[in-house]
This record gives C-alpha cells, sequence and structure tokens, in this order.
C-alpha cells in the first residue's frame, strides 16, 4: 500500500501543499534479489487457519510446474511452516555471499522457509511481529530464486503483520482466498477480501478445500462439514470459485510422507486457467 507523503526534504508541512512531490505516492516495495527476476507474484491468503491453505499453495505449484512453468513457494507462514515437510525437504539451504539459495523439489520447484535455515525444524520461532516481516521482506531480497514464472507466497492466516507485509513489501498480482464449508465462511472471507481491497490487491478467486467426501463405495458425496457456502459468498462478493477441492486421502498421506511432488490435484484446472491469464497478458 502507498500512502501520500512529499519526498522534497526542502519542503515544510505548511508549504509542500502545492510541491509536484507531494502528489506522488510514497513505496514501500523492497528490491528483489539482483539474481532474481519473478513476473508474477500470487498471494495464497485465508482468514483462518486450519483450512488447508498450504495444501491448496503446493498442489497449485504442483499444477504450475506440470504445465512447464517455473515455479517458486515462499513459505511466508515464518510461525506454522508446512511446505517443507510436505515436499520431503531439509535444511540448511546453502548459502554465499550472493545470498541463499531456495531447496529444490523433486518437481522442480524452488521453495525457501524458516525451517529450511534453522538447524532443528521442530525449534519454534517465537518471534515478534515485526521480525516476522522482515523475515518475509529477507525471502524476498537475499534469496536467489533465478527465472521463475510464478513465486507462489503461501501466507500466514489472518490480516496481522505478515500479509500486511506481503501486500506492501511485494509486486503482488494478486491473492486467492482458501476457505472451507463452515458456517463463518462469509464472514472470514469477507475480512480477507476487505483487507485486499483496502491495499489495492486484486482477488483472482476462492478455493473451497474439504468441500466433501467422496464415498469410496458409492461414489456419493457426503458434506462433511456441512452444505458449501462458496458459491452464494462468490455471488454476493463478484469473485470467482476457482475449485471445490473434497477431503482426500491420497493427498494426505503424500503430504504426510513428504512425497508431495507426486501429488496430482485434478480440482485446480479453473485456479491454473486464472493464473495461465496473467502469462497470457505477458505475451500480448
Amino acid at each position: 500500500m502507498a500512502e501520500k507523503s512529499c519526498s522534497n526534504s526542502s519542503c515544510s508541512k505548511e508549504s509542500c501543499e502545492g510541491c509536484p512531490s507531494a502528489n506522488k505516492p510514497q513505496s514501500f516495495l523492497e528490491e528483489l534479489n539482483i539474481y532474481s527476476e519473478i513476473k508474477h507474484v500470487i498471494g495464497v491468503v485465508s482468514g483462518k487457519g486450519g483450512v488447508g491453505k498450504s495444501m491448496a499453495t503446493a498442489s497449485l505449484a504442483n499444477l504450475l510446474a506440470s504445465k512447464g512453468y517455473r515455479v517458486g513457494i515462499m513459505d511466508a507462514d515464518i510461525t506454522g511452516p508446512s511446505i517443507p515437510r510436505m515436499y520431503g525437504l531439509t535444511g540448511p539451504a546453502v548459502a554465499d555471499d550472493e545470498g541463499i539459495y531456495p531447496v529444490l523439489t523433486d518437481n522442480d520447484i524452488k521453495v525457501m522457509s524458516i525451517n529450511l535455515l534453522m538447524p532443528d525444524p521442530e525449534t519454534p520461532v517465537i518471534w515478534r511481529g515485526p521480525v516476522l516481516a522482515n523475515m518475509v521482506k529477507q525471502f524476498w531480497k537475499d534469496v536467489i530464486w533465478g527465472e521463475l514464472d510464478y513465486l507462489l507466497v503461501d501466507m500466514p492466516p489472518g490480516t496481522g503483520d505478515v500479509p500486511l507485509t506481503v501486500f506492501q513489501s511485494l509486486p503482488v498480482d494478486g491473492i486467492v482466498i482458501v476457505t472451507s464449508p463452515q458456517d463463518l465462511v462469509k464472514m472470514i472471507v469477507k475480512k480477507a477480501y476487505n483487507m485486499a481491497a483496502t491495499m489495492k490487491i486484486p482477488v483472482l478467486g476462492m478455493i473451497e478445500n474439504y468441500s466433501y467426501l467422496k464415498c469410496p463405495d458409492c461414489g456419493k458425496e457426503i458434506a462433511v462439514f456441512g452444505k458449501s457456502k462458496v458459491d452464494e459468498v462468490s455471488k454476493e462478493m463478484g469473485v470467482p470459485v476457482l475449485g471445490k477441492m473434497p477431503i482426500d486421502p491420497v493427498l494426505t498421506e503424500l503430504s504426510d510422507e513428504g512425497e508431495f511432488a507426486k501429488a496430482e490435484n485434478p480440482y485446480l484446472e479453473a485456479a491454473f486457467a486464472a493464473l495461465q491469464v496473467l502469462s497470457v497478458k505477458d505475451k500480448d
């Protein structure tokens, strides 16, 4: 988010009203590492925890990588990182005078997470908000991402310091909101939506996780967490639904075994199409 302030040091508050500098918005964007070139930054957010945001992030990354795109995942959930575990990645990440190198998954996705920088991944990160926010900036400035078509930022739930830092400091092209079928979904999604609107970040759409469980015997779809509200919210806010992910034991097992690079999620083709539009625009 940019706020107006006069960039001319010779102006006083009383006299700078007519100064051209006063109308120039101050940018909070951080400079990308000089050895990196990233075409699109996509935030994956949720209003609350436990909705499968990291599962959606990793599934999108796998889908993009399978289509030939160069993909990275920035695990910005500093206090609750899960991306490295899902892919079976361990640290420490390699670093030199030029920066920190992300760790590569078996399907060639570049990953950076706090768990790849700490000697023991089970050590809790007990930091205050500003320190967490600065770590996200370091993931942008100090990590050598190389050439990427998409960098997916897996953000912590809520609307706190880290999402605010990502929206202000990174050139985010848009966000995807991950939600679940519970009754609170409308209020929670609106919080995430309103924060993005306040920060002038486009909302590309919503992904609903835990939409249903398919009976292995008869194929019937069982709404374990109640009837879906996502279509209702989608219509009210004018935001498309990019996928409805069922409870899939196979995806859960691959995640628990650290083999998520093998995971195929056929429920996110609409999400892929929404992201692909950005690449099409690059060619126009």
